[in-house]
């Protein structure tokens, strides 16, 4: 079931990026808004009271606003959001005001900012090229850290965090990522290899910390998923926490290393 759901995704995301850019702004507002129902919602299970309808409202306004106007539309609309958040929370009273607060710029920040330099990738005249060899370097990390975790693992990376992942199973997520960039970055973009194998090897190491951040937040408010939507993977937002910390990677590295952003 897992695997089913993870290439239907996959087909669906690939579709949406060569047949028409815009279906991929659309399909990223849509996943991006469950990322953010779910974080909000399990904060509301743990006291937690964050603005949720101004959230929404500035995710869709924060992606759209990152692919017609880069990353001037991207900030002005994240701070247009913050400010959204403020206000409504300001009108429900003064009780844990400041740590709903802290947890509404937070979710801004940390979901739908972070996704939109995943649209900005887009804007390019390559965008959907730059858009997959992202998600790719991220798929090769998990593939890459799971069988290596799985046959080799032994020394846990951050046991009170995730016990599952290893040292050794990170290693695999480099091999896999530097041999995943220097072909996707060659036959993709006609880069060199070598920049991708720079590439590969950063995405591993932001796509593992994504899945720790994650993980600290599921400790934090006590859950194992963040939703169940997609069998076999949980959340929307399980299952995008390593390409949320690497888009913006990503993006500042292709500028840098394969032209113009």
């Amino acid at each position: 079931m897992a695997t089913g759901i993870g290439l239907l995704l996959g087909a669906l995301v690939l579709a949406s990026l060569y047949v028409r850019k815009v279906a991929f702004v659309v399909l990223a507002v849509g996943a991006l808004c469950l990322v953010v129902g779910e974080l909000v919602y399990a904060l509301s299970r743990s006291g937690r009271s964050v603005p949720l309808v101004p959230l929404l409202v500035g995710t869709a306004g924060m992606l759209v606003g990152a692919y017609v106007q880069g990353a001037r539309g991207l900030v002005v609309v994240f701070v247009l959001t913050v400010l959204a958040v403020i206000t409504w929370r300001l009108a429900e009273g003064p009780e844990r005001l400041l740590v709903d607060l802290g947890l509404g710029v937070f979710i801004a920040a940390y979901a739908p900012l972070l996704a939109g330099f995943a649209l900005l990738l887009l804007r390019a005249p390559d965008g959907a090229d730059r858009v997959v060899v992202c998600i790719l370097l991220v798929v090769a990390s998990d593939v890459g850290g799971y069988a290596a975790g799985v046959l080799f693992g032994r020394h846990p990376l951050a046991a009170s965090v995730s016990p599952k992942k290893s040292w050794e199973g990170l290693g695999g997520s480099l091999v896999a990522t530097a041999l995943a960039g220097a072909l996707a970055l060659s036959l993709l973009l006609h880069a060199l290899w070598w920049h991708g194998v720079v590439l590969g090897l950063a995405v591993a190491l932001s796509a593992t910390f994504g899945d720790l951040v994650e993980s600290l937040l599921k400790r934090d408010v006590g859950v194992k998923d963040m939703g169940a939507l997609l069998p076999g993977h949980g959340g929307m937002s399980d299952r995008l926490d390593s390409l949320l910390m690497s888009a913006p990677l990503v993006y500042v590295l292709l500028g840098a290393l394969a032209g113009t952003r």
